[in-house]
């Protein structure tokens, strides 16, 4: 991939920009340019600050001179050759400064070195009454230095004394800080761009590890592939959710290809058998009448069964979907509903009993689906009975944890059965002369364990048996 991709911007006359497409180089390059803004800025402020203490420093002396000078002529009083550099002499010239002498024509006596330029102001202070009269003068050229230049007069026209201090070395000394000042900022930038971008492959490496892997799932469509997942952080976390997703996903679509598959071998045999009976019926006219009210009451009892076995298709579908909000519910009230009309539809006697908290988290058109299916199979499994169908709704200590139990006095479950019996399309030998499908109990499964419990069955004490499930352990 390379740094910069060129993209078209529409709206505005077809100009073209480049925009950056990686994170690691935006990362780098962004590391890079706030670090050389802030290099940049505090390389200009220091040097900024370095260059006017050092130039008020050398202001400073300078001034502190030439005010030291003004009090000694004005205090003393002093002719030329006091100033001599002769030896003999004991004036104490100050470092890093070039006196030169003038008589009092303002002609030199005894030159500096090097030799000072002497301006009319300067002979008009050789020349002056008063002692410590001062001529100043800044940014004098003296051959290829440049220096500041006072001229203090000895008083009573006697002469004057010029001090200079250069000026010239004090800049190439600054120019010489803010060469290494910029080169040191270059090679902070350049070390931060560098830095930045070992920074950047570091973070993004398991980003990139993760885009491969959801670039591999859209290009080969399979959600089986390994997600390597390291680190506690919000990548390691982003990395853990996506492998939890592809596998919930891998799960789905394989929950729906058996869905799928069993779907249509079940649809095959009532199915087959309408055809069976309508190819029967191009011949019903030579049928004796006792044949052909069988034929019709097959073919009656054949489309209600495939009708059923379509709606409890399209239920299971419905409870594998999250397409219902969650709410707060009441398991007892949802119960009372379900017996109710149980009742008119059976016309059999049905009880509810409920003890404890029965308020949780769910979905209450799945857990009517469950409850109401839970009824009509014991309802089915004891048509002849006089018993009553008991429906249990507990809520135990642990807040929100329910447990959900039908009871009915019917011919009750094979212990060969009991593990199986919550398998989609199965139905035990026994049960297999009764209508239904057998995907009832499986939207039961279906049901808790998207309400993050579990289905169960057992067998009653005294004949019958018991199903259910528990809800409550939060929403899957």
């Amino acid at each position: 991939m390379g740094l910069l991709r060129w993209m078209r911007v529409a709206g505005r006359g077809g100009w073209w920009r480049p925009r950056l497409v990686s994170l690691r180089t935006t990362f780098a390059v962004s590391f890079a340019t706030v670090t050389a803004v802030v290099t940049v800025l505090v390389g200009i402020l220091s040097y900024g600050a370095a260059a006017r203490l050092v130039r008020v420093d050398q202001q400073s002396v300078f001034d502190e001179v030439v005010q030291d000078l003004r009090v000694e002529v004005s205090e003393r009083r002093m002719v030329p050759e006091d100033f001599s550099s002769a030896p003999g002499h004991d004036f104490v010239r100050p470092a890093r400064t070039d006196v030169q002498v003038l008589g009092p024509d303002g002609g030199v006596v005894d030159p500096g070195s090097p030799g000072l330029p002497v301006t009319d102001a300067d002979r008009e202070i050789a020349g002056a009454a008063g002692a410590g009269a001062l001529a100043q003068h800044e940014d004098v050229d003296v051959g290829d230095d440049v220096y500041r230049v006072a001229t203090v007069a000895l008083g009573g026209g006697r002469g004057a004394v010029q001090v200079a201090q250069e000026f010239s070395d004090t800049e190439d000394l600054l120019r010489a800080l803010q060469q290494r000042t910029l080169l040191l900022m270059a090679a902070v930038v350049v070390g931060a761009g560098l830095f930045g971008w070992w920074l950047a492959r570091r973070i993004t490496r398991r980003l990139v590890i993760l885009t491969s892997a959801a670039e591999a799932v859209a290009r080969t469509r399979r959600l089986g592939i390994d997600v390597p997942v390291t680190g506690s952080d919000e990548v390691g976390r982003l990395g853990r959710a996506f492998d939890r997703m592809l596998g919930r996903l891998a799960q789905s679509e394989e929950d729906q290809r058996r869905l799928v598959q069993d779907a249509g071998h079940e649809l095959r045999t009532p199915l087959t058998s309408l055809r069976t009976n309508i190819s029967l019926l191009r011949r019903i006219d030579e049928l004796p009448p006792g044949t052909r009210d069988e034929l019709v009451a097959d073919l009656g009892q054949e489309a209600r069964e495939l009708t059923d076995l379509v709606n409890e298709l399209v239920d299971l579908a419905a409870g594998q979907s999250d397409s219902e909000p969650p709410q707060r519910v009441d398991v007892a009230d949802l119960a009372e509903d379900v017996a109710g009309l149980a009742r008119r539809r059976t016309g059999r006697q049905i009880e509810v009993r409920a003890s404890g908290d029965t308020t949780t988290e769910g979905r209450p058109g799945m857990l009517t689906r469950a409850l109401s299916n839970l009824v009509e199979n014991a309802a089915k499994f004891d048509a002849d009975g006089t018993a009553p169908i008991e429906i249990v709704v507990s809520g135990p200590a642990r807040p929100g944890a329910i447990r959900v139990e039908v009871h009915d006095r019917g011919p009750g479950i094979a212990d060969a059965d009991l593990v199986r019996v919550f398998d989609r399309f199965y139905r035990a030998a026994d049960a297999r002369s009764l209508p239904g499908s057998g995907l009832g109990l499986s939207i039961v499964r279906e049901v808790a364990l998207a309400h993050g419990g579990a289905p169960f069955a057992y067998g009653r004490e005294g004949g019958g048996a018991v199903i259910g499930f528990t809800v409550g352990g939060g929403l899957a």
